[in-house]
This record gives structure tokens, C-alpha cells and sequence, in this order.
């Protein structure tokens, strides 16, 4: 109960600086509704250069947020927890549908990326470790996450990208796999795609 009532009060204070029309309102409505097309892209851009390590963090990236995203669904079958506009009044900046809050989906997709980018390009990473920040400090700001609904999700994001690379560094069965996958799948792309 005194979480709950810290994370609401973390909250009202973030969610607090989007009222009175704050300038950083249209930043924050940014971040939140479509700065996640950048990593989209981003690993789009990362596969289609065509390095074997680049393919393989992309590689480490997908399976990461699949599994990611298969743990946020299955915290989502035992522990529901209402958005903060449909339990609050809140400075509501963008429209969302009142679906389950905890944990952040947003905050797990950026950082679950961001972190696979880290492992295999430091520089980078710490870039893309910052995007996913501030996407997530944004869902609380935009009043559609509380702060422990985003921190839950960068954890979960976190801890799974390095899990997946410990997994593919360690074990054989996955490094055979993965290389395996990556060969079949240029073989194919060398037929339509000739290297210049």
C-alpha cells in the first residue's frame, strides 16, 4: 500500500509538469506515440548493412523481444493494474485505450532494443539507452503509465536482452542455431541481392 502510494505520488509530480502547457508537451507526445518508428528503424538499417555482427545483435534483438513481450503478456494474465487516467484525474496528453498498465510495453520495446544494441556497440548503445529513457519517462509525463509500470518494463527489457546474449555466447546448441539461420537466410538473400 505505501508503494502504490509513493509510485501514485512519483507520478502525479511527472504528470504534474505536462499541465499549465508546458513547451515540452509537444516533445513528449513525440517520444511517446512515435519515436519507437526509430528503432524500428534503426534495426531495419543495422540488418541491411549486411555485417555478420550487426546481424547477429539484430538477431539477439528479435528473440530478446519476442521474449520480452511473452513475459509482459503472461504478468498480464495474473496482475491487472488500471491505467492512471481511468483510477485519477491526469493531464491526459495523448489518447490511449484504458488496457491493462503494468508493465510498460513501450519502456520493454525500447530498452529490450536499446540494450542489444549496447552488448554488441557500446557508443551506440548508450544513445539508444537514452531514446528508451526518455520514451519511458514520456508514457508517465503523457499520463498513460505510472513510474514503477516503466521501470517494471525496462527491467524486463534489460534483463532479457542480456539473458538471450549470455544464452547465445554460452551455449553451443544456440550459437550452431543461430549461425545456421543467419547462413540459410544469406544464401537466400545473395539470389535476389547481389553484393556491389
Amino acid at each position: 500500500m505505501i508503494f502504490a502510494q509513493w509510485d501514485y505520488g512519483l507520478f502525479q509530480l511527472i504528470n504534474g509538469w505536462a499541465g499549465g502547457e508546458s513547451p515540452l508537451n509537444p516533445v513528449m507526445k513525440i517520444f511517446s506515440e512515435n519515436i519507437e518508428y526509430l528503432f524500428y528503424a534503426g534495426i531495419i538499417t543495422y540488418w541491411f548493412t549486411r555485417l555478420l555482427s550487426n546481424r547477429r545483435m539484430v538477431a539477439e534483438a528479435l528473440c530478446s523481444a519476442v521474449v520480452a513481450m511473452s513475459i509482459s503478456a503472461a504478468i498480464g494474465m495474473f496482475f491487472y493494474r488500471d491505467r492512471p487516467f481511468v483510477s485519477h484525474h491526469v493531464f491526459q496528453m495523448i489518447d490511449h485505450a484504458a488496457n491493462a498498465s503494468f508493465p510498460s510495453d513501450h519502456a520493454i520495446g525500447g530498452f529490450v532494443i536499446a540494450t542489444s544494441i549496447w552488448l554488441f556497440r557500446r557508443k551506440e548503445g548508450y544513445v539508444w539507452l537514452a531514446v528508451a529513457a526518455i520514451i519511458a519517462f514520456s508514457r508517465v509525463w503523457n499520463g498513460v503509465h505510472y513510474p514503477f509500470d516503466v521501470v517494471a518494463g525496462a527491467l524486463i527489457g534489460i534483463l532479457t536482452s542480456v539473458s538471450v546474449h549470455k544464452l547465445f555466447k554460452h551455449s553451443a546448441v544456440a550459437q550452431k542455431w543461430l549461425s545456421r539461420s543467419l547462413s540459410l537466410y544469406e544464401k537466400l538473400e545473395q539470389k535476389v541481392w547481389v553484393r556491389s
